[in-house]
């Protein structure tokens, strides 16, 4: 459990927690996991030589960066309760429909990552993502998702970019976003008759 748990169980005030973690000393082991403060000891149930477990999160704009820390707890509590000693996290700021993230891209090419873990299908990749686990698969590789119902409001985001890319393509960046905002009401019935 991460430090701001084990503090609201134990009744102790997170700042304290913090501070006691901080001068080192906390009663109980703890370790960090990315920018997490986990509480216990790191789990060690893989062999040495069966490759990283690396937990992946991602957000579509810097205005939703807070979800990150939120998405990392989410998905490293749902590893930890599966017996999967995480060795790394990677956060990612960029459209799941991009297909230029640096990040997620290295951890693809990086041969010694065997498992990445993900909150739902659609942060680590909007369309597409069966190619890229089967892909894994064949290399003896693996994406646990922990959620793997779709999420409608961030499928309606995706789809409102796709039509606004396409939309300033045709017409031009001005007319973009008045044009695929148009579109997206009359596809969801929202607009003005």
């Amino acid at each position: 459990m991460n430090l701001k748990e084990w503090a609201a169980a134990t009744g102790v005030s997170y700042a304290t927690a913090r501070r006691r973690y901080e001068s080192g000393t906390l009663p109980v082991p703890t370790y960090r996991l990315g920018r997490l403060i986990m509480v216990g000891e790191p789990l060690t149930g893989a062999a040495p030589d069966a490759g990283q477990v690396v937990v992946y999160a991602g957000v579509s704009s810097a205005d939703q960066k807070a979800d990150l820390d939120r998405q990392v707890a989410r998905v490293a509590v749902w590893a930890t309760g599966q017996r999967l000693a995480v060795d790394r996290v990677v956060t990612e700021i960029g459209s799941a429909v991009n297909g230029h993230r640096k990040e997620l891209l290295a951890l693809l090419r990086d041969p010694a990552v065997t498992t990445i873990v993900v909150e739902h299908r659609g942060r680590f990749a909007r369309f597409g993502a069966e190619y890229v686990q089967a892909a894994l698969a064949a290399q003896g590789r693996r994406l646990l998702v922990v959620d793997p119902a779709e999420v409608d409001d961030d499928l309606v985001r995706d789809v409102t970019q796709i039509l606004t890319s396409l939309c300033a393509r045709l017409y031009g960046r001005r007319a973009a976003a008045d044009r695929a905002r148009r579109a997206v009401e009359a596809a969801t019935g929202g607009g003005a008759a």
